[in-house]
Parts: structure tokens; C-alpha cells; sequence
């Protein structure tokens, strides 16, 4: 009969005797070093909090970034409400304004340990010296999920912006060339000192605004789409590469319609007065000449407004128009130097605050040289939207109004603008304008 199991091991037990078992539990602990069955537990066992904090890191790293550009848009909004609000109103307080935009982003100053700081000027960047630029700062603490097990304390996340102020419509100054280099040049020695107000190019070429030889620009603000070639540029409020374009402030004004010739190719040498109507191939004035205008419109079709050293002109209430009734030799003008000028804009009608008006329908190679300095005084808008614009002159000080506005503009000669114009009629340059800049 077949001996069970036990029976035999008993039978071995028995047989090993007293040494055989003193070997036997001997090498059981070596048995159970050379053992790899069980590792795989024990290294598990081991890495557990590796591999927890492990994950809790990859899934809250992602819940952190995802904050972050959250934070970073409520940072970007507070930062051009802030800015615009400080160019409509320097008075109201720019933290409470960004604290109620962060606050729609789900951002409660306090709550979290949220805060948002406001310095004006920026402390760190390019916009440091700029009193117009408003920087925010929103920070906030998340609580620590899975890698709590590293560390207890809170993770911060900060965003930053900054934006830049609107000069509330102190522009007198536009070139509205998008791409073309030397949007605006100031050459030669020229010294273009612009009284209180800004000047805007609004190309985006590496080269926008050219300011070459020794000439210098002295203004509120410089504020160029694109780049800036030359040195010689003082800007109170900033010297701002980079911003938004401006709009054309008169885009949506159109002269009256004009037909027939109430005069052809005029020429005057002695004092007289003129009235409103159209001038066909121009305008010829002579040294010596002295021309009143009476208010209205003057319509120069084809030809060209001349006007000599030693000439004046003179007229309240007046718009000159240059036009074309044929589609071609668009009219220009030509102020030399020694003559005498002093027109301003009607402030009311179709014209209201322009003084000379450019056909949108001109090339751009349409020449317009306003070269006659100190006795230069033209209050109001000058409009050549696709015209090439030489300009020099005006009298010194802040009191006039001018505002310069050409596809390209070039300074030749000294110049002096100022937009004192609350009783011209004209539109504001750049009127409440933020713009985000980092």
C-alpha cells in the first residue's frame, strides 16, 4: 500500500537526524537573501511617495499653467483699463479700477491671498521712464494637492502686464503710410519742437520715423508703429516703438461736390480779395502780393497754389480743397520761404476744422511744401491723407493749433506745432487710446 505525503516526510525528517535538521535551518536565511520573488513589492513599497508626488506634480503642474494664463488675461485687461481710464481722468485711482477688472476674472483681492499692485511708471522693462505706462501686477496662492507631500506651503502664481496710455487727443503729427520707411524724416538741422503734443507714425517699417544729420524732435510723446533710425528725439511722456496705429481722425469728411471754373490760372501781384469758388490751374501769388479770403471753400482744380517770398495770405473761415475735376494733375501747393500766411479753418460745416483739404484720390507723389517759417500760421487741420508733405515753419509757442496730417511727412526746416484747438473745430489725433506693450 502507497505511503501518503506525510508520512513519507516524516519518515525523511526522521532519517536526516539531528545534524541534517542544524544544516537545514543554517541555510534558510541565505535561501531567503538569494529569493527574488518578492522585490517587486518591496520596491513599489519603497517609490510609493515618489511616484504619488510624481503624478500629484503632473496634474496640478498642468492646473498651474492653466491658472496662469487665466491670471495672465485678468492682468492684460486690468492693464488697458487702467491705462485708458488714467488717460481720460489722471485723478481717478488706477488700483481700484484693476482690482474690479481682476475681480471678473474670479479674482477677489484678498481672497487666496490675492493682490494687485499698480505702479505707473512700469518697474521693470522698456517702459520705465514713461509716466503714461501702467504696469499690473496680480498675484494669488493655489493650495497643494498631491504634492502636499513635498511641501505644505501654497503655490503663487503672478501674471504682469503693461499698458500703455492714450494721449488724450494731444496728437499733431500723423503720417498714415502703413509700410513705407521714413513715414516721418526730420533732416538736415532742423529743430521740430511740437508744443504739448505727440507725434504718431503709423508705418511698420524697421525705419518709420528717420530722424537724421543733426536734426532734433522735441515732443509730448513719440509713438511709431514700426522702428525709429536717428538719435536727437525728447519725448516727455515716452518715445514708444511698437504701438497700435492711429485712425484717420477725418476719414469720414467729404467737401461738398464742385463744377465749372469761377476763375483759370490766376495770377496776383497787387492786394485784393477773393471769394469762395473754384480755382482752376491754380493760383499764382507774386512777391508783393497781399490776398484776403473771405470764408468758404476754395476748390484749386489742377495747377498749383503758389505762393512767393514777400506774400501774404490771409482768411477766417477758410478751407482750401485740392482736387481734380479730370482724374489727373492733381492740384498742389507751394509756400516758399519769407511769405506771409495766416488762414484758419471754419469751425462749423461740412469742412469744419480743416484749413487745407487733399483729394483722397491723389497720388502720392502729389507735392505740398509749406516752407514759410516763422510767418507760417495755418489753424486747423492740414489734411493731405495721400499726399507727400514738406513742411517748415510757425511760430514759436503753444497758443496755435496745427495739426499735420500726410501720407508722408517731411520736416526741413525748423518747425512749430502746438494744438491749442477747443475753438477750431478740428478732431482729436489719438483721443483715449490704450495699448497693451508687454
Amino acid at each position: 500500500m502507497p505511503q501518503s505525503s506525510n508520512t513519507r516526510r516524516n519518515s525523511q525528517d526522521r532519517s536526516l537526524g539531528i545534524g541534517g535538521i542544524v544544516a537545514l535551518v543554517t541555510a534558510l536565511p541565505a535561501r531567503f537573501w538569494r529569493d527574488r520573488s518578492g522585490n517587486y513589492a518591496t520596491i513599489v513599497a519603497l517609490l510609493a511617495p515618489v511616484l504619488i508626488g510624481c503624478g500629484g506634480l503632473a496634474t496640478e503642474g498642468g492646473l498651474w499653467i492653466y491658472e496662469h494664463q487665466t491670471l495672465q488675461g485678468a492682468a492684460d485687461s486690468a492693464a488697458l483699463s487702467a491705462a485708458t481710464l488714467y488717460s481720460l481722468n489722471t485723478s481717478k485711482s488706477l488700483t481700484t479700477q484693476a482690482s474690479g477688472i481682476v475681480a471678473t476674472y474670479g479674482y477677489t483681492v484678498g481672497v487666496n491671498s490675492t493682490t494687485v499692485t499698480v505702479h505707473r511708471p512700469p518697474t521693470t522693462g522698456n517702459y520705465t521712464s514713461n509716466s503714461k505706462a501702467v504696469e499690473i501686477i496680480v498675484s494669488t496662492s493655489q493650495p497643494r494637492l498631491l504634492s502636499g507631500i513635498y511641501s505644505s506651503t501654497p503655490v503663487t502664481i503672478t501674471g504682469l502686464a503693461v499698458a500703455l496710455a492714450g494721449n488724450n487727443g494731444t496728437g499733431c503729427v500723423l503720417s498714415l503710410n502703413s509700410t513705407v520707411s521714413g513715414g516721418t524724416t526730420s533732416q538736415g538741422s532742423s529743430a521740430i519742437v511740437l508744443n504739448g503734443c505727440s507725434l504718431y507714425d503709423n508705418s511698420s517699417s524697421g525705419t518709420a520715423l528717420i530722424n537724421g544729420g543733426s536734426a532734433t524732435i522735441t515732443a509730448d510723446s513719440v509713438n511709431v508703429v514700426g522702428g525709429i533710425s536717428g538719435t536727437g528725439i525728447t519725448a516727455t511722456n515716452g518715445i514708444n516703438k511698437g504701438v497700435s496705429a492711429i485712425s484717420d481722425p477725418y476719414a469720414s469728411v467729404s467737401p461738398p461736390s464742385f463744377s465749372g471754373c469761377d476763375s483759370t490760372n490766376l495770377s496776383i501781384k497787387t492786394t485784393v480779395t477773393l471769394n469762395p469758388g473754384v480755382y482752376c490751374q491754380g493760383i499764382q501769388m507774386n512777391a508783393g502780393a497781399n490776398v484776403t479770403l473771405n470764408p468758404g471753400i476754395y476748390y484749386i482744380d489742377r495747377g498749383s497754389l503758389s505762393v512767393n517770398g514777400s506774400a501774404t495770405l490771409s482768411g477766417t473761415g477758410v478751407t482750401l480743397v485740392f482736387t481734380s475735376s479730370t482724374g489727373s494733375n492733381y492740384a498742389s501747393a507751394l509756400i516758399n520761404g519769407g511769405a506771409t500766411i495766416n488762414l484758419t479753418a471754419p469751425t462749423t460745416g461740412p469742412t469744419a476744422g480743416i484749413v487745407i483739404y487733399g483729394d483722397r484720390k491723389m497720388p502720392t507723389s502729389t507735392t505740398f511744401k509749406f516752407n514759410g517759417g516763422s510767418g507760417q500760421i495755418l489753424g486747423g487741420a492740414v489734411y493731405l491723407p495721400d499726399g507727400t508733405v514738406n513742411y517748415s515753419g510757425g511760430a514759436s509757442g503753444s497758443t496755435n493749433c496745427t495739426q499735420l496730417i500726410g501720407d508722408t511727412i517731411t520736416f526741413s526746416g525748423n518747425a512749430n506745432l502746438a494744438v491749442n484747438c477747443s475753438s477750431y473745430g478740428t478732431q482729436s489725433i489719438g483721443i483715449s487710446q490704450a495699448s497693451l506693450v508687454e
